[in-house]
């Protein structure tokens, strides 16, 4: 199949499923899209497995859909920028050192303990995966997915400085995870033995560089957003931020990801603030949704549909279970510990604590990350952990944020995403 044979195919699937979605499953978009996605994959499995389905052609169009590739070298960048651009920078200032320590010490730490959690996993099972490799899992696992929390933080009623700190962390934590996730499967598909220094200028010139890169482009887009008046051509300018800057960032071995947050937190600020006019601004605003709405929609589709190349086995379907506590654990820990510990300098929003453990949602970078992994003996167990840890997250915790945000926050019934303190 052609590229646009594929895209016509996942347009259509994604269509009819919206569709059905919105008159009868009525479960949020993109868990319903994705529900509904895995159920069909699940089904034509079984009827595979019983003989009565040949599922050779649909299994050439899952890998040639290319998910990784396609997620983390194509649309990642402008669903990151889409993402940053709604995020008020004020109140996201606020909580930055939450944010920034949470989106690394966080990560760092949510690595370690899943990844010593699943050497000891694997091993229990009679599968034991290298501790290097079990890290590797721990740096894809950890970072929380904001194109997967975003829309359903700001339908469960979540007050604004708690929802500002929560897409924050995600979409900081997004890009140095990534950066951790490289720099760890360096060494366990190379057997690199890097020094603390090696690393810490990797994460340095990933991370930090990402960062800068990200408020050049940033800015210099601004400069030319306030010199425009045609909302068009806007449009089209911030297009070629985030492509073009997605693509130079990673070429020049940058983060895209964090480059891309910090884009778009600056052209949804001061270039809202400066450099737009009121109709270029809502123009915009319709635009980069209905971008991010699309875009989340397939992504969702496809992540449903890849169950149709993930190698289940009984021992890594089980590994991929415990793996879901585990991965809980991590995170409530890592979550808790510097809010506890740092309580005197670092003011935490109400009900942090309790929300942000259960509403950071593992989604299609994680899905991504696994199936980017080289082949070797334990690249189908790490595949199958990560997918069923995922499918938990999105259908169990992204179904049930609301309650926990209600019973935590004693809200009646959210109705907007700036529901009452």
């Amino acid at each position: 199949m052609t590229p646009f044979e594929l895209l016509a195919a996942l347009t259509t699937v994604t269509a009819i499923f919206s569709y059905v979605n919105y008159r009868w499953v009525r479960l949020p978009t993109t868990i319903g899209l994705m529900a509904m996605a895995l159920v069909g994959s699940s089904l034509m499995l079984a009827l595979s497995h019983a003989g009565v389905l040949d599922l050779a052609s649909l299994t050439a169009f899952v890998n040639a859909m290319e998910f990784d590739t396609t997620l983390l070298n194509g649309i990642l960048g402008a669903m990151l920028f889409a993402g940053a651009l709604h995020v008020d920078l004020h109140q996201l200032r606020a909580q930055m050192r939450l944010i920034l320590i949470l989106s690394t010490v966080g990560v760092i730490v949510s690595t370690l303990l899943v990844g010593t959690g699943a050497l000891w996993i694997t091993s229990l099972l009679g599968t034991p995966v290298p501790f290097i490799w079990c890290l590797v899992f721990g740096a894809l696992i950890s970072p929380t997915d904001p194109i997967a929390v975003g829309a359903i933080l700001r339908s469960a009623g979540v007050p604004k400085s708690l929802e500002v700190t929560i897409t924050g962390e995600s979409l900081f934590n997004d890009g140095v995870g990534v950066v951790v996730f490289v720099v760890l499967l360096g060494i366990a598909a190379g057997g690199d033995t890097m020094t603390a220094s090696h690393i810490a200028e990797i994460f340095a010139v990933e991370a930090i560089g990402g960062c800068v890169f990200g408020a050049i482009i940033g800015w210099g887009t601004n400069r030319m957003l306030s010199r425009v008046d045609d909302y068009k051509v806007e449009i089209l300018l911030t297009l070629g931020l985030t492509t073009g800057g997605y693509v130079l960032a990673n070429h020049l071995h940058l983060s895209g990801a964090l480059a891309m947050v910090v884009a778009g937190l600056m052209v949804g600020s001061s270039g809202r603030a400066f450099a737009m006019s009121p109709r270029t601004q809502e123009r915009l605003d319709d635009f980069w949704e209905l971008v991010d709405d699309f875009l989340n929609a397939m992504l969702f589709v496809l992540i449903g549909i890849e169950v149709i190349i993930v190698e289940f086995t009984g021992a890594s379907g089980l590994a991929g279970a415990l793996a879901i506590p585990l991965v809980l654990l991590a995170r409530w820990i890592s979550a808790s510990v510097p809010i506890v510990t740092l309580r005197r300098w670092i003011t935490a929003p109400k009900g942090a604590l309790p929300i942000l453990p259960w509403s950071g949602l593992r989604g299609g970078i994680s899905i991504a990350l696994a199936l980017s992994l080289p082949v070797g003996p334990h690249r189908s167990t790490l595949v199958t952990m990560t997918y069923v840890v995922v499918c938990f997250s999105i259908l169990v915790q992204g179904l049930t944020v609301q309650r926990v945000v209600q019973r935590v926050l004693g809200h009646a019934r959210p109705t907007s995403p700036t529901a009452a303190h």
